[in-house]
């Protein structure tokens, strides 16, 4: 070693740096007025974790959140700022304001316009707000009230997801077709209308309501996604592979369909195409719900980045406590030994208008993990909605008191045995059996043969969703003859009829 060098190191000093909230916040604000709102969002992220209670950091992250069109992202953190941290930032209503517009949520959007003009009349922002203000109602009723319509439209597709993702069904359909008929140009509702009746059964009604929307707006992303998800659920493996070519040569530039397209890549098996669209999608801050980091954890884990997939799943976990046992790493696990928690989609499916999903909710009781304190909680006592069927089911599962629904139960166990976990398309299933069983005991059929019931309610569902099934083959699995299986055929198609 040389003497300069020598000398360089007696005389250097190690000086320690260690960052704070303030360094980022200055190099976040230095990155938004460049218009570099990724770097923007990174720093001030980092700020905000260094500085959890400043105001400031956080009203400012939520307009870079606004600028990358997080819009809802932008709101959690504006309601933070004044319901937790300092109500006297008004300037944070005219922000919501902003973003409440873009969202579509026009009366929200109104209410924080006028809020912040009445609490700040001589702000900063007052001539923006006037203008908004002016936007939002435009003087006239007519364009205010189609404005609002265009709210409730949003409302009520919000509603339709929630009630496809928690397996209403029936519900979900009837609210959808208010919705198509209203706005009969609006595909998203018509390709969610196809999913409920897909995972109800019904595929040809399902498939003739894409190949319309196909027929009337080709090249629709989210209908061609959903086409390949029912070929690849039916087996039709020639369809799957020519979708799957199609699909892959597609580059969607918005960021939702980019999220349509990473989902369903990694709903049929194709992880390492899921990943690249949901990876890059999270690189870019995109801020999506429960589903959006479900998938991206099933991809990263999949395609070999475990790490990842753990740090990725906390966040599901967070959104929807409900997943907790669903990991990728642990879905063997979860299959094999049967054991699952319900209880989040319970609850809703017990306040459902539909006695079918009231009897479902009921079975999923009775392997579920919280099965004691659902059985005894409050909200059990004061449903109205039970009736005398319900309620007999209800003293079956707490004292085995005998009654027809002990043989909807044994029936429904047999099911449990061949299907497990329970996931969507599995619902349909159960569904189906208990619109049986409330025929049959309408008729007060007795139900004494089980496995033949459960062997012909299966056959029928399998055939409503056109996949390949033989009699003989659901004869071996319920341990029956094939002229048992379809004597039963006969009566389930009756009572389903």
């Amino acid at each position: 070693m040389g003497k300069d060098a020598k000398a360089r190191m007696h005389m250097g000093k190690l000086l320690s740096f260690v960052p704070t909230g303030e360094y980022y916040f200055t190099k976040g604000l230095k990155a938004f007025h460049r218009r570099d709102f990724i770097k923007a969002k990174k720093y001030l992220g980092r700020a905000m974790q260094l500085e959890p209670g400043e105001p400031m950091i956080i009203c400012q992250l939520a307009i870079v959140s606004t600028e990358l069109g997080e819009f809802e992202h932008s709101n959690r953190l504006l309601h933070q700022v004044l319901e937790e941290l300092d109500s006297e930032m008004v300037e944070c209503h005219y922000f919501l304001a902003n973003n409440y517009a873009h969202l579509g949520f026009f009366k929200d959007a109104y209410h924080h316009a006028k809020l912040y003009l009445q609490l700040d009349p001589d702000g900063d922002f007052t001539e923006d707000t006037e203008n908004l203000l002016d936007v939002l109602t435009l003087e006239s009723e007519e364009l205010e009230d189609e404005l609002y319509e265009q709210d409730d439209l949003i409302i009520k597709q919000e509603q339709a997801r929630d009630l496809l993702e928690s397996g209403y069904f029936p519900k979900a359909i009837e609210l959808l077709k208010e919705v198509v008929q209203e706005y009969p140009e609006y595909w998203s509702a018509y390709n969610n209308l196809a999913l409920a009746y897909f995972y109800l059964g019904k595929t040809e009604k399902a498939e003739s309501i894409l190949d319309d929307v196909l027929e009337r707006n080709p090249g629709n992303l989210h209908a061609l996604c959903n086409r390949l998800v029912f070929a690849h659920y039916q087996g039709q493996t020639d369809n799957v592979a020519q979708l799957l070519h199609t699909l892959k040569k597609i580059q969607p530039l918005a960021s939702e369909q980019q999220f349509k397209l990473g989902a369903t890549f990694a709903l049929v098996g194709e992880y390492e195409f899921a990943y690249l669209w949901l990876k890059k999608l999270y690189k870019h801050g995109f801020d999506g719900d429960g589903p959006f980091y479900y998938w991206l954890s099933y991809s990263a884990y999949f395609t070999g980045y475990e790490n990842f997939a753990i740090s990725i799943w906390k966040k599901v976990l967070q959104i929807n406590p409900d997943k907790e046992g669903s990991e990728p790493w642990n879905d063997q696990k979860a299959v094999s030994n049967g054991f699952e928690d319900h209880s989040g989609s319970i609850f809703q499916k017990l306040e459902s208008d539909y006695v079918e999903e009231r009897l479902f909710a009921l079975f999923l009781t009775t392997v579920s993990s919280k099965k004691d304190e659902i059985i005894t909680s409050k909200k059990l006592f004061q449903n109205q909605k039970l009736t005398k069927l319900e309620k007999e089911y209800i003293s079956l599962i707490r004292s085995g008191m005998p009654s027809m629904t002990a043989d909807a139960q044994e029936v429904a166990e047999l099911f449990y045995e061949n299907h497990q976990p329970i996931g969507t398309i599995e619902s349909g299933l159960y569904l189906m059996w208990f619109s049986v069983f409330v025929e049959a005991s309408k008729a007060n059929v007795r139900l004494k043969n089980k496995p033949a019931w459960a062997g012909a309610v299966e056959y029928v569902w399998h055939k409503l969703r056109s996949e390949k099934v033989s009699q003989q083959e659901l004869a071996d699995r319920y341990g029956i003859s094939t002229a048992t299986i379809g004597k039963y055929v006969k009566y389930v198609n009756d009572f389903l009829n």
